[in-house]
């Protein structure tokens, strides 16, 4: 009765009271917290993404951010943050080189961005300066917020009048096609970056996302990793992924943590694990768009805690609930577990139990 009590209070409070209200070592996650730092984070501060050969990029270095700042771990914190700005800090503009790599001869041999790198790491410069009560670091969090709007937010070549976020600033613009990755808008941390710094075309994209995202998902369609975006419509991109897979499942996580769980790319997905659900077959990762067949499937419980989430927002009551936390599994399905889990709490507190 205790943690639901806590937890339902939480659910009506702003991002920074309700964490505000959990001092060091009481949040419910924090021994989640304490178990992914120990196998996600060394000690200098860089978040390494193991399969991904041992490497760190902006996405793990904003999403550890963004957990330091959730759980008000400053050690975690300055240390994530010191070691980015050592290693990636290296463009003329506030953005961010997005990958590092320990083997290399050049540990950052391009200089590109990756947008969602940047507004993760820009929101959790937001989210810091209320949970660690450092409010100097709105202007870092301005900065990043502005040249991420001048740089990787552009009109769509539709005939509408939406803006797109673009996954870079160099290689996604080819004549009139923009490609765009949908799991790199993420409308919680766009709308309160905006709102903390004043960049408001963040908040415009976060909606003109969703619309977009919402075409996607059209005539029961998933919604797919890449999507070329061409005066006439969205359309799939030759050499990148045209299916559901790794990068998509990230959508309806992002969505729901966002408010936006009735959004039908939250459905599809929801739509998709209760029909492949196979017991000891672990939970479908990679699917056709239209057919829903699935290509691959994943033993990694991160992806079956986001299945979890959805099955919350259908029905907070009577859901199970996320799984708990496991360290059985590497740093991208770990990471969205923890975020799952972190949504729950925002989002719906009544589905137990964390």
């Amino acid at each position: 009765m205790r943690r639901r009590t806590v937890m339902a209070g939480l659910a009506s409070l702003p991002f920074g009271a309700a964490t505000m209200g959990f001092a060091q070592g009481e949040h419910p996650l924090q021994q989640s917290w304490e178990a992914w730092k120990s196998f996600c984070l060394m000690s200098d501060g860089r978040v390494v993404d193991g399969p991904q050969d041992g490497s760190s990029h902006s996405e793990s270095q904003g999403y550890g951010l963004l957990l330091a700042a959730t759980f008000a771990d400053a050690q975690a914190f300055d240390l994530i943050d010191a070691w980015t700005m050592r290693h990636l800090d290296v463009r003329d503009d506030n953005l961010l080189a997005w990958r590092w790599l320990p083997d290399a001869p050049v540990a950052v041999p391009d200089r590109n961005n990756a947008s969602d790198g940047d507004l993760f790491y820009a929101w959790a410069l937001v989210r810091a300066a209320s949970t660690l009560g450092r409010p100097a670091l709105l202007d870092r969090a301005t900065a990043i917020a502005a040249d991420l709007a001048q740089i990787c937010v552009v009109a769509s070549p539709e005939p509408t009048s939406r803006l797109l976020f673009v996954p870079a600033a160099a290689g996604f613009r080819r004549g009139d096609t923009i490609i765009v990755n949908p799991s790199y808008y993420m409308p919680l941390a766009m709308r309160e970056l905006a709102r903390a710094t004043g960049v408001a075309s963040l908040a415009r994209v976060a909606d003109d996302g969703l619309s977009l995202i919402a075409d996607l998902t059209m005539s029961g369609r998933l919604v797919p990793d890449w999507v070329a975006v061409s005066p006439n419509g969205p359309g799939s991109v030759s050499e990148l992924s045209a299916d559901f897979g790794y990068e998509a499942v990230r959508v309806a996580l992002f969505l729901g943590w966002s408010g936006e769980a009735s959004h039908p790319a939250v459905d599809r997905h929801r739509t998709l694990l209760r029909a492949t659900a196979r017991s000891g077959e672990g939970t479908a990762t990679r699917a056709r768009v239209d057919s829903h067949e699935v290509l691959e499937r994943s033993a990694d419980p991160g992806y079956a805690a986001i299945g979890g989430l959805l099955e919350c927002f259908a029905d907070p009551a009577g859901a199970p609930g996320v799984l708990r936390f496991s360290v059985r599994q590497p740093y991208y399905p770990a990471t969205l577990h923890l975020f799952a889990l972190l949504s729950q709490i925002e989002v719906v507190p009544e589905c137990l139990p964390i």
